[in-house]
């Protein structure tokens, strides 16, 4: 067991070789190369918060991975487990994964380390107000140069009072609700943007069943009706993804695993029932219509059509790989399948569908959110009653020459897309698009034996591209 242990790379060794492998597949020079793996810069900051009449000292990090193209963009999470490490190694995930999806960001990552289940929310809020203030002064916040969202730990709340803090600050910017992602909708948030990393995760799986020969390769037929589904923790991402695979999909939620244990059952859980449930008590322990396991890790090596790791990076690893027994994984979180346990698990003829693309929804609606700030106007609001109306002239049309519309159909053509109906169909189509061309690459590459693999060759030929393109490097 200590051996195996010692096997293990941590999160930031993960990326790089997996980095190391894909650039080896493309016409890029050593140092070039070199020069894409690494950070551009990491910020480090102390900041004291004074919290029940004493001062508490926190500490936080904002890495910055690639400034090919600006604004850099990446979430503030707050976890008691943050650290260096990791924040650099997920800024080094947002770098490929914007450009993986066509996303025109550099990637950068925040955290603090903080547990906010300890603080009220007011704590919280002085904590966040007085971070974001520590980022402004070093343009590490600015819709211009570095533009956070929400992460592990962090929502729509905490981007309101760095918004807010950002415009205190700087309130000569036109465009400071550009500052951050994620925001509520009053204060300049796009519908769609809370549910958009689990909408994209389940886009990207539809994606793959799309096509037989990917399919065949995970061993699976069909749709998704009636697939059984393990689901890794249950917090914004795991809960969306969950919902909508039971509901729109028809899919079978049989397990999912929370921070006290787990639940399954082989019938099929109600997805809103245990969020509910989780949300009052702050766990499923006691949850009473399923099977309860107090060791809920062990779940993740029970038998199902898929598997979706939503929480925390390495939860799958060379020691439990041997004993998955999912025919599909697809990654919901960032590095959830560590680099040793991926060897392990494509020899056993499991498929996994990676996080650089897969929990790409949440960048892709930032980005709309962005575009909308600066933009200053919402999606739809000048095309929207004109495209009902012509839709109203084509169905009068149709109907005066003898042919009945059904009810049904008329009134969906004349309802008009608003913006969530917009949102959530750009992104479909941004993971449709990005799929596609992850799964040309592996299949027309003798070298690439997965998809993660060309995923990341894709993420990073377009970056050294870009580059390139503005004669920075040779």
């Amino acid at each position: 067991m200590a051996t195996t242990v010692h096997q293990e790379k941590s999160f930031r060794e993960n990326v790089n070789l997996v980095f190391d492998i894909a650039a080896a597949t493309l016409q890029i020079s050593d140092g070039l190369a070199y020069y894409l793996k690494g950070v551009y810069n990491v910020y480090q900051v102390r900041f004291p918060v004074k919290i029940e009449g004493k001062v508490e000292s926190f500490i936080g990090w904002r890495a910055v991975h690639s400034e090919h193209k600006l604004p850099t963009k990446g979430g503030i999470r707050y976890s008691p487990l943050v650290n260096q490490d990791e924040i650099e190694a997920l800024a080094a995930l947002m770098s490929y994964k914007c450009a993986l999806v066509d996303v025109p960001f550099g990637g950068s990552k925040g955290g603090v380390v903080v547990d906010p289940k300890k603080y009220d929310d007011a704590t919280m809020e002085r904590i966040t107000r007085r971070f974001a203030y520590e980022l402004i002064k070093k343009d590490y916040i600015n819709p211009a140069t570095s533009v956070p969202a929400p992460d592990m730990g962090t929502g729509p709340r905490e981007m309101a009072w760095i918004a807010d803090t950002y415009m205190e600050h700087r309130p000569d910017d036109i465009n400071a609700l550009g500052c951050v992602t994620g925001k509520p909708v009053s204060l300049g948030g796009i519908p769609g943007r809370t549910e958009a990393t689990g909408r994209g995760v389940v886009y990207g799986i539809r994606e793959f069943f799309r096509h037989p020969e990917d399919r065949k390769r995970a061993g699976l037929e069909g749709t998704l009706e009636g697939k059984t589904v393990i689901i890794q923790g249950l917090g914004n991402v795991g809960y969306h993804t969950a919902k909508i695979l039971e509901a729109e999909d028809g899919a079978k939620i049989i397990g999912i695993i929370e921070h006290d244990g787990a639940l399954m059952d082989h019938n099929g859980l109600s997805v809103e029932k245990v969020n509910t449930y989780n949300k009052e008590h702050g766990g499923v322990k006691g949850y009473p219509d399923a099977q309860y396991f107090e060791n809920g890790n062990a779940i993740l090596e029970e038998k199902c059509d898929f598997l979706i790791p939503a929480a925390m990076e390495g939860v799958i690893h060379m020691e439990n790989a041997p004993r998955i027994k999912a025919n599909l994984i697809a990654e919901a979180a960032n590095g959830p399948v560590t680099f040793g346990a991926d060897a392990i698990l494509r020899q056993k003829g499991v498929v996994m569908i990676p996080d650089i693309f897969l929990n790409a929804g949440g960048v892709v609606v930032s980005y709309f959110e962005w575009i909308k700030n600066l933009s200053h106007i919402r999606f739809g609001r000048l095309t929207r009653r004109h495209e009902v109306s012509q839709n109203d002239l084509l169905l009068k049309a149709i109907e005066s020459n003898g042919h009945k519309i059904p009810t049904g159909l008329a009134e969906k053509l004349l309802h008009g897309p608003n913006e969530l109906d917009l949102v959530r169909s750009a992104l479909d189509d941004t993971m449709r698009d990005a799929f596609q061309q992850i799964r040309d690459r592996y299949w027309s590459h003798d070298k690439i034996e997965s998809y993660r693999i060309a995923a990341m060759a894709i993420g990073i030929e377009k970056i050294a591209l870009s580059i390139q393109d503005r004669g920075l490097y040779p």
